[in-house]
């Protein structure tokens, strides 16, 4: 394998500007900017627009259509189309 090829792998914290948290995890990007995490060693911070944190996938805040309504609106406005006279 070749030498000085790969990217670092080191540990960085992403933080989610969305809802404020942050996690440490292993990853190969960079960042000038740093952080002090809870251990006392200080980190990369690599700052996210969104994550799972904050989307509403996985936080289950998902907006629910209100399909019942439309379906009853489209059969109100062509209730007799189509129909033989």
């Amino acid at each position: 394998m070749k030498s000085d090829i790969h990217p670092k792998y080191q540990s960085v914290v992403f933080r989610d500007l969305a809802s404020d948290k942050a996690f440490l995890t292993k990853s190969t990007v960079g960042s000038a900017k740093t952080i002090e995490w809870e251990d006392g060693n200080t980190y990369p911070l690599i700052e996210v627009e969104i994550s799972s944190e904050s989307h509403p996938f996985y936080t289950g805040k998902q907006r629910i259509m209100d399909s019942a309504g439309r379906v009853e609106r489209f059969n109100a406005r062509f209730k007799g189309f189509g129909a033989k006279k």
